[in-house]
């Protein structure tokens, strides 16, 4: 029994601890719309375009000039 709660006690040690890093964040694009993420987006110089996963798991690109601001929640 006791193996057992020492268990559970590291395993949701370990949840807490990888929820903890990811940081996710609202884009707010020029038309008014707003996307959020899993994590704070990437953005890469020689493309010009911000890379981030979706809320539903799907990696998406936008460019830099349709984004109004990007804000961490």
């Amino acid at each position: 029994m006791k193996q057992r709660t020492i268990a559970a006690f590291l395993l949701a040690l370990g949840l807490v601890t990888l929820a903890g890093c990811s940081t996710p964040s609202v884009i707010t694009l020029n038309d008014g719309r707003e996307i959020q993420t899993v994590d704070r987006p990437d953005f890469d110089d020689d493309t010009g375009f911000y890379e981030f996963e979706q809320l539903d798991g799907k990696r998406t690109k936008v460019n830099k000039d349709q984004v109004r601001t990007v804000k961490e929640l």
